[in-house]
């Protein structure tokens, strides 16, 4: 199985830098063409106001262990890729507890295998559907790869919900929502650089239970039962 890389993940760069949003577009263009298969297949996408997360074309369906495998061998690159962000939500990321046992498909997520996480302060996320309100400070995250078809895999987008203080943002429910590309460029930001790009999140979670405060849940399937949760 052969590991696709982009140039920005991984490479060493000075912690000032952080690849500019416009080429990341330009570049996550290309990918995303040449990821949807033949023209019949592609799909009408509007890279400026999106209506959902860009959807990968018939990804490889893999059991639990090779998803482990596959996500083993590229999390340190993908995490390099994140932190060129500098994004301070995510500054300890890969000391964060992870919910899942398993990467696992997710079709709202465009197809992509993805990761749950939640920093110290988001820790009830543990209790799942039990676990209540979030504090302001509270992030919880998603990183995503791809494997496509023929067994080629691409990292993926960090995608990043944050709970602000109250009156940030009414519509979102005081949530801010982040997507971060693989080179660690920003995709878009609520109420920040490409607030537009990231408007199909707020609609997304909005469908979500209002038991459960916008948030959704890890796959029974693939849950980790955490001791004494706080």
């Amino acid at each position: 199985m052969r590991v696709g890389r982009d140039k920005g993940v991984g490479a060493t760069a000075p912690k000032a830098y952080r690849p500019s949003t416009l080429s990341s577009l330009l570049s996550f263009a290309l990918l995303l063409s040449a990821l949807q298969g033949p023209p019949s297949h592609a799909q009408d996408v509007d890279l400026m106001r999106p209506k959902q997360h860009f959807s990968i074309e018939k990804p490889r369906v893999l059991e639990p262990a090779e998803t482990m495998a596959i996500y083993q061998s590229v999390r340190k690159r993908m995490l390099a890729g994140y932190d060129r962000s500098q994004n301070p939500a995510i500054a300890d990321l890969g000391e964060w507890l992870h919910y899942n046992s398993a990467p696992y498909l997710s079709a709202a997520h465009g197809k992509r295998y993805v990761n749950n996480y939640a920093n110290p302060l988001a820790r009830a996320y543990s209790r799942y559907e039990a676990a209540g309100p979030m504090p302001v400070g509270a992030v919880l995250a998603k990183d995503s790869f791809t494997v496509t078809r023929t067994g080629e895999v691409f990292a993926g987008a960090l995608f990043v919900m944050e709970k602000m203080p109250s009156g940030f943002n009414a519509a979102s429910h005081d949530w801010r929502y982040t997507m971060i590309m693989p080179d660690g460029s920003l995709f878009g930001m609520t109420k920040g650089e490409g607030s537009e790009r990231v408007e199909f999140c707020i609609t997304c979670h909005e469908a979500a239970d209002d038991s459960h405060h916008q948030m959704f849940f890890v796959p029974q399937q693939y849950r980790i039962e955490i001791l004494n949760p706080q």
